[in-house]
């Protein structure tokens, strides 16, 4: 009886901590981890913020790229022939930069040389397009008619079609779209560009690149700008004939060279007068006019017109 008693007991010891053991595990399994219910949450906030920081990223570069492919009039004020000039010269936004190139018999790309200071320029007789003079000749040419800015950067910055000069220091504060940014302060100027506004320009910069917009660069030898008048014969206004035709310090062939004009190259006269014969091309002449924009001398043997030009004034 006594053992009968105690195997019931070991008995119902045994049902009631299993039933314990069993209590316990359902409720365990019953309770939710608190871990899985966090995670897809903090997966889910991760996604959304990869996603707005991407939107973020993308719409700025989409306005920078915007903002520094923008080739067109951007401030107002311009006459009509620079905002044609602007407008010419952003249609070949994308074309070659090559040495030389846009100085053909008549204004448009070329093919380029190899200059050889730069080995970039080594394909440049492959690439058609336009050096900064070529691209700035043709804008021009295009908004007003004719060929107003013949020659390199150097004669441009010192056309007679120029209406008015701003120094470096003055920036870009009075400058409109259509006015010719130059660098050179220090000697002949070699490289020139056309303001857009905004502190933007459009140029062909250098060998190995295409015409773009570009920030203005007013550090460096920056030189200043000009503004080109409308379409006009000015005063005295003539036009060389040859190529590689230099100009003098004084009215004779011996004295030291200026200034050379690869090709026609228009030019404002102040005067002329008989100084020292020369004869070159058949010639014979002892006319010399004097150049203001250059402080050069060149002989009329180079100068279309007559021997002696008519309606210029003979120096004192």
């Amino acid at each position: 009886m006594t053992m009968r008693r105690t195997a019931v007991a070991a008995a119902t010891a045994a049902l009631t901590l299993l039933a314990a053991w069993g209590g316990a595990h359902s409720a365990t399994a019953a309770t939710p981890a608190p871990a899985p219910a966090a995670k897809p949450a903090k997966a889910a906030k991760t996604v959304e913020t990869a996603k707005t920081a991407k939107t973020a990223k993308t719409a700025k570069t989409a306005k920078t790229a915007n903002a520094a492919g923008t080739c067109a009039v951007l401030a107002p004020g311009a006459s009509a022939v620079a905002e044609k000039a602007v407008a010419a010269a952003c249609e070949q936004i994308g074309v070659w930069y090559t040495w030389g190139g846009g100085h053909g018999p008549q204004p448009g790309p070329t093919y380029g040389q190899v200059d050889p200071s730069d080995p970039d320029s080594a394909h440049d007789p492959e690439r058609l397009g336009f050096d900064c003079s070529g691209l700035v000749r043709y804008a021009y040419a295009r908004a007003a008619g004719g060929d107003p800015l013949t020659g390199n950067a150097h004669h441009q910055f010192h056309s007679p079609r120029v209406q008015q000069r701003f120094t470096a220091a003055q920036a870009t504060g009075p400058l409109l779209p259509g006015d010719l940014l130059a660098w050179g302060s220090g000697g002949p100027i070699h490289h020139i560009a056309i303001y857009l506004g905004a502190g933007k320009m459009v140029e062909a910069r250098e060998s190995g690149t295409r015409i773009t917009v570009s920030d203005v660069r007013l550090d460096g030898d920056y030189a200043g700008a000009v503004r080109i008048a409308p379409p006009a014969a000015a005063p005295g206004t003539f036009s060389t004939w040859g190529t590689d035709v230099w100009t003098h310090r004084e009215p004779s062939a011996t004295s030291p060279r200026v200034h050379k004009f690869p090709g026609p190259t228009t030019v404002r006269i102040e005067c002329q007068k008989h100084a020292e014969p020369v004869t070159a091309e058949g010639y014979t002449n002892d006319a010399w006019s004097y150049l203001p924009e250059y402080g050069a001398w060149i002989t009329n043997i180079y100068i279309k017109g007559a021997a002696w030009l008519d309606g210029v004034r003979t120096c004192p």
